[in-house]
């Protein structure tokens, strides 16, 4: 009985969703020549006939590029999706997005208590002592906290493995265009505040429901701008 051990494998990808390359398919199956023989060297006397692969493109009516394929389907005429899982269903983006939004507002909701942020509501005083409330410092204070609270909720989140707390209850996840890969710290940072900080900031409203009209309506990834931005899609984890 022999007692050689096998040759140890190649070490393991750091990121299991990095997307595998595809290998092309050769013409003919393989390295075999066409039914045939192989083919002749130049074109028949007298010209191509109707449909020979021998005459100019121009020349035929030539079906358009599957999808993936030629122009629009990535650089190099590939598909950047190919390899990956499916792209995530909208309407589960939309139901992580909310669970990510109540886990993270929470929280904050009992930490601007003793910032005084409700007293605008609360106050019994006349309009302009509740406008000079809102803008205190201890309203500016708190507010920088929630920007904060948010965007580093979803940077570290999304670079760990590409999954918010509410992607992975939704089993979606965030992954780089070009590879499929987890995006870095850099990306989903810059990810996250293209996300939020419009929102927190200044657009509460307009902002999400721009961002929710592009993922319904662009073509083919479904990217918001703060997916056009970091070059990433949000697609299905394998079940």
């Amino acid at each position: 009985m022999s007692t050689d051990q096998p040759p140890p494998g190649p070490p393991p990808d750091e990121d299991p969703f990095r997307k595998r390359p595809q290998e092309p398919t050769p013409p003919y199956g393989g390295d075999q020549p066409p039914p045939g023989g192989p083919p002749p060297a130049g074109p028949p006397p007298g010209g191509p006939p109707p449909g020979n692969p021998y005459g100019s493109p121009y020349d035929n009516n030539m079906p358009p590029p599957p999808y993936g394929g030629g122009y629009g389907g990535g650089y190099g005429g590939t598909d950047p999706l190919a390899g990956m899982p499916p792209l995530a269903d909208s309407g589960r983006r939309i139901l992580a997005r909310l669970i990510d939004w109540v886990i993270v507002a929470v929280p904050l909701a009992i930490i601007g208590i003793p910032f005084k942020v409700y007293d605008r509501v609360s106050s019994d005083d006349d309009f302009g002592d509740a406008v000079s409330s809102f803008n205190g410092g201890g309203q500016l204070v708190f507010q920088l906290i929630t920007i904060v609270a948010y965007v580093a909720y979803d940077t570290i989140l999304t670079a760990r493995n590409g999954q918010t707390l509410g992607k992975k209850l939704m089993k979606l996840r965030v992954a780089m265009l070009n590879d499929g890969s987890t995006p870095p710290m850099s990306q989903s940072l810059l990810r996250a505040v293209v996300l939020w900080l419009p929102a927190l900031i200044c657009c509460a409203c307009l902002w999400p429901l721009l961002l929710l009209i592009l993922i319904l309506v662009d073509k083919p990834y479904k990217q918001g701008l703060h997916d056009k931005a970091a070059k990433t899609v949000v697609v299905s984890v394998p079940r």
